[in-house]
């Protein structure tokens, strides 16, 4: 019988085990438009906090006492719905749980065959292929428009979406300063071709990403990646050129807490005529889908992108995993591997 991970109670800070239940699911007879899958490879990512809370937002929250729900990878065991057949490696939404029956609503996606006949592993598709790559392609080249010759600095650097960032950046001859927790993280982007990497845990962000801009011989920031928000996105402002652009993917500094720290240089918003968007991913990448596969595809297939995994084992270690991204217990992208 399959299990799944329940949300037992909403978390007003940072989630313990307390507020997670791992249960039975139904073994219920399969039904049209209905698949019977087994999952290989689940997603963990930043933004199921919010989904935790009762709040109106771009997705919808996570109900109390019913399963989870989100990224996974899967082998189609049953099939009663068109273009499905046993055996099927799929992309789907039915994720915090070994298997069960998923419906047309977890938006299952068949990977395509010529990519795994080449040798891609399915999981990319869970990250460099898949929702963090396409919010760092999408957020770079459409929502902040950054071009060859311009500066970049990403926040969380290290992570899944960061180091996408750092990489399709420099595939476009931009200069890259990547911000991380620590030494190891911060030689990690260095590998990855970024020209500085700034330790935020060894000093303020803003002297380390001041520093950088000097070594580096720049008068400033063009473009900022935002994936933490806080100190992080005022030493962005304190160092933009005019016309620096913003996009704003998560500010993981404070999702916990709820309380984000003084901006003393947002001010700098109004004489450098900043922009600052926030996005979505699902805002744009329905309109941009084959020219991102096409692209990120021969990133990866000619090394100018790549990942580590941190993986977990083991449906039970799900929270434990997730709970690891607010503690920087990850490099590149968190995985649970069935």
């Amino acid at each position: 019988m399959a299990k799944a991970w329940h949300l037992t109670r909403r978390p007003s800070a940072l989630p313990t085990m307390e507020h997670f239940a791992l249960r039975d699911l139904p073994d219920d007879p399969l039904q049209e438009n209905q698949l019977r899958v087994r999952n290989l490879w689940l997603s963990v990512d930043p933004y199921m906090r919010g989904r935790m809370n009762d709040a109106k937002s771009y997705t919808a929250s996570f109900q109390i006492d019913q399963p989870m729900t989100g990224g996974a990878i899967g082998e189609v065991v049953e099939s009663r719905m068109e273009g499905f057949a046993p055996g099927d490696l799929i992309l789907h939404m039915g994720g915090w749980r070994d298997g069960g029956v998923i419906g047309l609503d977890m938006a299952p996606f068949k990977l395509p065959a010529e990519a795994l006949a080449a040798g891609m592993a399915p999981q990319t598709f869970l990250h460099n292929m898949g929702l963090t790559g396409g919010t760092a392609w999408i957020g770079l080249l459409r929502v902040a428009a950054a071009k060859a010759g311009d500066t970049v600095f990403v926040s969380a650097a290290a992570g899944a979406v960061g180091s996408a960032v750092v990489q399709i950046a420099k595939a476009r001859e931009m200069t890259v300063i990547g911000a991380a927790g620590g030494a190891e993280k911060c030689a990690w982007v260095r590998e990855l071709g970024a020209d500085a990497a700034v330790d935020y845990k060894a000093g303020p962000v803003l002297d380390g990403l001041s520093d950088a801009l000097r070594t580096l011989g720049k008068p400033g920031i063009d473009v900022y990646f935002d994936n933490v928000g806080g100190d992080h996105l005022d030493a962005a402002f304190a160092t933009a050129n005019d016309f620096a652009r913003f996009a704003i993917c998560g500010m993981i500094d404070v999702y916990n807490d709820g309380h984000p720290q003084e901006m003393k240089y947002l001010i700098r918003a109004i004489p450098a005529r900043i922009r600052m968007e926030g996005f979505i991913y699902t805002d744009q990448f329905f309109d941009c889908m084959e020219e991102f596969y096409a692209d990120m595809g021969n990133l990866i297939a000619s090394g100018a992108v790549t990942m580590r995994e941190t993986v977990r084992d083991g449906i039970e270690s799900a929270p434990e995993a997730f709970l690891g991204l607010f503690a920087g217990a990850n490099i590149g992208k968190m995985l649970v591997r069935l």
